[in-house]
């Protein structure tokens, strides 16, 4: 099925869309990335999404020529012109193209590309996926908290586990979890006690990780922002994942231990109720 997708400045068909082999974003991996949820044709967090990627343009010192309206705008047509239920909007930004030199040329002009993926984000079997995770130790660079296309070390992480029989991994850093290859990792202790990793240089600032948290602030649970260990999540009652195409997903296994009873948790599933119920209402 042909597709529409923009591509600095125009939409076009998938197949004549083409990128210069000089882009940086090709030979360095120097661009930015987001992937913004849609449900029934409407972007789910759309204002978390816009501001973490002009956040981490910033700090790669891109400058987009794109404000936040246009970007809106570009994803509603793109919902519209491919028809769009359910499913993904995908934005890149690369520095843009020149010759190929390791010192950045402030002068270059970004490349924006944007494309969309249909996916049955609440399928039943989908929503209720029992995860099986591995650790491995921690190899990417240190600034992960910048959504950068620089994912190799997570896909050949996540290819491992695969590999091996299991659905993703968790990194570990100096014996403490960071985060998933593509996710924000929780864990639930003495029944409704949720401890995720807090916010820094380790880790992505997730869009739906926030939003969890605000859920759960919401129905009163205790939350602790803070390192957790291996051993720890292995011991403890539930275990999730966060991300923009996962919501929120059960964690069942990790490192061949079975976790609580190896079913989706009752805090789990709680929080997945009551997060679908908030995004339905406020996606635009």
């Amino acid at each position: 099925m042909i597709k529409t997708v923009y591509l600095n400045g125009k939409f076009v068909p998938d197949f004549e869309a083409q990128i210069s082999i000089f882009d940086r974003g090709f030979l360095f991996g120097d661009s930015v990335y987001e992937v913004t949820t849609v449900l029934g044709g409407k972007l789910v967090a759309w204002e978390g999404h816009v501001e973490r990627f002009y956040r981490s343009l910033k700090r790669l010192k891109i400058t987009s020529s794109c404000d936040r309206q246009t970007l809106l705008n570009l994803h509603r047509q793109l919902v519209q012109l491919n028809q769009l239920k359910d499913g993904l909007i995908y934005m890149q930004v690369s520095r843009g193209v020149a010759q190929r030199d390791f010192l950045i040329n402030e002068k270059v002009e970004p490349s924006l590309v944007l494309f969309s993926q249909e996916i049955d984000l609440l399928e039943p079997s989908r929503l209720n996926r029992r995860l099986k995770i591995i650790t491995v130790p921690e190899t990417r660079w240190e600034h992960r908290d910048i959504k950068t296309t620089q994912l190799l070390a997570a896909s050949l992480m996540k290819t491992e586990a695969n590999a091996l029989g299991v659905d993703d991994a968790w990194f570990v850093e100096d014996g403490y979890i960071t985060e998933g290859t593509s996710s924000n990792a929780f864990i639930v202790v003495n029944s409704k006690k949720i401890i995720t990793r807090k916010i820094d240089r380790a880790i992505l600032a997730g869009v739906t990780r926030f939003s969890i948290l605000e859920v759960a602030m919401q129905l009163g649970l205790e939350i602790q922002e803070r390192a957790f260990s291996v051993e720890e999540a292995e011991l403890a009652d539930e275990a999730f994942i966060t991300s923009a195409t996962n919501f929120i997903a059960s964690v069942v296994e990790i490192n061949g231990k079975k976790i609580g009873n190896g079913r989706i948790g009752s805090t789990t599933l709680l929080l997945r109720e009551r997060y679908l119920t908030e995004i339905k209402k406020t996606a635009i």
